[in-house]
């Protein structure tokens, strides 16, 4: 063990020990052949802390047994607790892992018999959400749950679909109109893992990011399977290259996407489904991998008004207006329109006022003050 000086001993790839004194008396009664064995140290992927501390850097572990065995090569002997940092001496110098679990709790050293388990960061990082909502759910939409059913089918037995599996399908349609909502119920239908991103995230900071982030995120997702990765938002790096002054340069983005769409791996179990509200202004070379394409649509006034009734069932007090009267009113709102522009502000309105019920001023108060009211699309795709 190398020398300590009254902190917490963190070896580096130089084999020099750096100093934290967080946690210095714990430590000192800890040190050397005092801690006890640990029985089991988890870690998980943390980066460069002390280079590049707003960034994370997450791997993949194919096989945790052979990382258990690189592991213990370097870092047995080691005292540890959680919170602290053991750097990688071998394959990525100065790359660190955190202990986020030791057992027995406290300072423990690192032994043959320690078993290491490796943390997957990327499902944190991507965004894996638990869905609570079912297709029972949703107003209207009946082509899209129709044409969902076969993507039901699949996620429940891939095997049985082999090369006819539905892998790739683009939701489009105009904002708020539930495409995200119907990705969520899919995954809950099915029981699947979802992996909820919008496209701009995919866009790294560095050469090399966003190619890494693509691959690391259907490779967790394949992990996972059955699972659904909903990529939002697609046109924001999916435009057309006529479109190259208003994309920017996001071709490595683009060309990874072409790659896992195109199907570089099995990825058996796995649907991603993109969405966007402009199919038309989509790389021709990327609209191509989508095999099928659900359009939504706005509400029709026999839909808002199921909408309207819905949200107002889940009040926190009485609606005391007949809310047929607002379902001509508002022509051309989306769902997400009667609930965010309509509704809620009705609602605060009416909490702030101490009133009773939400009345029809406080309705009309909100529909008034909505900016630029929405209007019945014309043409918007092509």
């Amino acid at each position: 063990m190398g020398p300590y000086l009254g902190g917490i001993a963190i070896q580096t790839y130089l084999d020099e020990w750096v100093l934290n004194k967080a946690k210095e008396s714990k430590r000192r009664e800890a040190q050397g052949s005092e801690a006890r064995p640990a029985r089991l140290v988890r870690l998980r992927p943390a980066g460069f802390p002390l280079r590049d501390m707003h960034r994370s850097y997450p791997i993949n572990v194919n096989d945790e047994k052979l990382f258990e065995i690189y592991a213990k090569e370097q870092w047995i002997g080691a005292t540890v607790a959680n919170g602290d940092y053991l750097f990688d001496q071998r394959i990525i110098p100065d790359f660190a892992f955190q202990v986020v679990k030791v057992l027995p709790a406290g300072p423990v050293m690192i032994t043959e018999n320690t078993v290491i388990s490796f943390m997957k960061a990327e499902l944190e990082r991507l965004g894996r959400v638990d869905a609570g909502i079912g297709f029972g759910e949703i107003v209207g939409h009946e082509h899209v749950k129709r044409k969902c059913k076969v993507v039901i089918r699949y996620l429940q037995d891939p095997k049985a679909f082999g090369e006819w599996a539905p892998r790739n399908i683009l939701f489009f349609g105009p904002p708020g109109t539930g495409k995200t909502m119907a990705a969520k119920a899919l995954a809950n239908e099915t029981r699947s893992a979802l992996f909820l991103v919008r496209a701009t995230e995919l866009i790294g900071e560095y050469v090399g990011d966003g190619s890494k982030k693509i691959h690391e995120l259907f490779r967790a997702a394949q992990d996972s399977a059955p699972a659904v990765i909903f990529i939002d938002e697609l046109d924001a790096v999916g435009l057309d290259r006529s479109y190259q002054a208003v994309r920017g340069d996001v071709a490595e983005v683009v060309n990874a996407l072409l790659a896992e769409l195109e199907g570089i791996h099995e990825n058996r179990g796995v649907v991603t489904i993109a969405a966007t509200n402009n199919p038309g202004m989509l790389d021709g070379a990327l609209r191509s991998r989508f095999e099928e394409e659900i359009e939504f649509k706005l509400p029709t006034e026999r839909e808002r008004l199921q909408i309207l009734e819905g949200y107002a069932r889940r009040f926190p007090m009485k609606v005391g207006v007949d809310l047929r009267e607002y379902v001509k009113r508002t022509e051309g709102f989306s769902g997400r329109d009667l609930k965010e522009k309509l509704l809620k502000p009705a609602l605060h309105k009416a909490l702030l006022e101490d009133a009773p019920e939400v009345s029809q001023a406080h309705l009309e108060t909100a529909l008034k003050a909505i900016p630029g009211r929405p209007r019945p699309p014309r043409e918007m795709f092509s």
